[in-house]
């Protein structure tokens, strides 16, 4: 049995490069221009599709606009990579909403977000609803709010501004995106386990953490036009993007046993103590009587709850912030206006007059938001509002960077950056549904940290915008990174200076 498995091991490890040989081959034929892919035999679609995976964003804006929005891609014959890409908003609210009970994650995205575990971000079922229920509750306690509150204000004083003064002082290049990572990861470590990793600094420290998830991402991207025997393969082997996988989660593992092994012996030493309401404290404590599948002494779903909850944290708040702060470089009139509105209507204690820079935030996370597509599967076969059929735990994308700029849904100015598209004609915010901005999700699965996620953007902004000028070096090129979560590629590089 030993020798069988080998040799099934070593024909595919062969099919796979027989597969990437042809791959490459097509990947450097010229390029019809045309967002439609041709149907191979064997092969799918899959070679008309490789050239484009460096730019699928706009890619799936192009083919979804020229297929009234919803798109079939077909894989490699036995691949398992057959994929339905939509934007159409009705089909959106049918399987997020409406119809959410056939359309859980599915077997397929735990295969592929396997990093992830028994996180919020990737269960199903029981679980799933244990683990918003506790969520929600830890989200509306007001001592996690306070703590909330207390780490965004001190990091922000004590060390967002400083770092800035210490740029503009010595007229330094800074990453605009390394440093709201570094912020963003820093008060969600303090929120998620009590934690300070202290990675925002004049020093700038290296960031492990960082680097790890960044990997992590980017394989979990291309896993999705890889059939699935061939990236565990390279898993197996370790080579290409997968030894790195390896390696990130090997990384975010050696953290995360640090840190639980550490509040555990806080917590045995705590006596009588009230605990701290950081959400590691709390899943450690779970009440196991009102959640029975939580596992409050299992470090391992201890460790894939709260890397799933500091992960969402930090990347998606420091994403919609750095292309919201490249979009403002790119309109100043924008800029202006924000700034006229704090200047005549900005009360501290209520953000919630500001309703420019709300309407700006959103209109930036419109064109690029945070989580580009998210990952559905039916559980029985059905028949989507726009007639397509889908079969049982097949693959569906909801692309939701190609959603905000479709113009069918947001007019023909969709790929234009305005913020008065948010503004009702009486000057309140304008609500959108939440299958046509799909930023925090829709259905049973909205995002329960929007309101402080929105909370952390405008302190930020503000303070910035208050108070300094920030201006992006010439010729720096701006693109995203091929991932699951949408970074540029290049960082955001800018030079900042004191207002006047």
């Amino acid at each position: 049995m030993a020798m069988l498995g080998l040799v099934e091991v070593f024909v595919a490890f062969l099919l796979f490069h027989v597969f990437l040989s042809t791959c490459f081959f097509f990947l450097h034929q010229k390029s019809q221009g045309h967002p439609i892919l041709k149907n191979w035999p064997f092969l799918g679609m899959l070679p008309g599709m490789l050239p484009q995976i460096a730019r699928i964003y706009d890619w799936t804006v192009e083919v979804l606009e020229a297929t009234n929005l919803t798109f079939c891609f077909k894989g490699p014959w036995l691949s398992g990579m057959d994929m339905l890409f939509t934007a159409d908003p009705r089909n959106i609210n049918y399987i997020l909403s409406s119809n959410f009970g056939n359309y859980p994650k599915g077997p397929e995205f735990k295969k592929i977000f396997d990093a992830l575990g028994d996180g919020i971000l990737s269960v199903d079922l029981e679980l799933w609803e244990d683990l918003r229920k506790s969520n929600h509750a830890i989200f509306h306690n007001q001592d996690f709010l306070k703590l909330s509150v207390s780490s965004n204000t001190s990091k922000l004083k004590d060390v967002l501004v400083p770092f800035l003064n210490n740029a503009a002082k010595e007229n330094i290049i800074i990453d605009l995106q390394d440093v709201f990572q570094r912020f963003m990861f820093d008060t969600s470590s303090i929120l998620m386990t009590g934690y300070d990793p202290k990675s925002l600094s004049i020093e700038m420290p290296e960031l492990e953490f960082g680097e790890a998830a960044e990997l992590g991402e980017e394989a979990i991207y291309y896993r999705h036009f890889k059939p699935v025997i061939f990236w565990r393969l390279q898993n197996w082997f370790g080579i290409g993007l997968e030894r790195k996988m390896r390696t990130a989660v090997a990384t975010i593992n050696r953290m995360f046993a640090k840190i639980i092994s550490s509040k555990r012996r806080e917590e045995m030493s705590r006596g009588n103590k009230k605990p701290s309401m950081d959400a590691l404290t709390y899943y450690m404590n779970a009440d196991t009587t009102k959640y029975k599948l939580l596992k409050p002494n299992n470090d391992k779903f201890i460790r894939d709850v709260i890397f799933s909850l500091l992960l969402a944290g930090r990347d998606t708040t420091s994403s919609a912030l750095t292309w919201f702060f490249w979009l403002l470089s790119k309109h100043p009139q924008v800029m202006a206006k924000i700034r006229h509105e704090i200047n005549t209507k900005f009360d501290p204690a209520d953000l919630e007059k500001l309703v420019y820079l709300h309407a700006a935030l959103s209109e930036a996370m419109r064109l690029f938001p945070p989580l580009p597509f998210n990952h559905k599967s039916p559980a029985k076969p059905d028949v989507l509002p726009s007639g397509h059929k889908v079969e049982a735990d097949s693959k569906i994308v909801i692309c939701i960077y190609a959603l905000g700029r479709m113009r069918s849904v947001w007019g023909e100015d969709a790929s234009d950056f305005k913020p008065e598209r948010w503004i009702s004609d009486n000057g309140v915010l304008r609500q959108e549904p939440s299958y046509k901005f799909m930023v925090f999700n829709a259905g049973p699965r909205f995002c329960l940290g929007k309101h402080l996620a929105l909370l952390q953007m405008k302190i930020v902004a503000l303070e910035i915008i208050q108070n300094y000028d920030f201006k992006v070096i010439e010729g720096h090129k701006i693109e995203p990174v091929p991932s699951i979560v949408l970074r540029m590629e290049h960082g955001l590089k800018v030079t900042v200076s004191k207002k006047i």
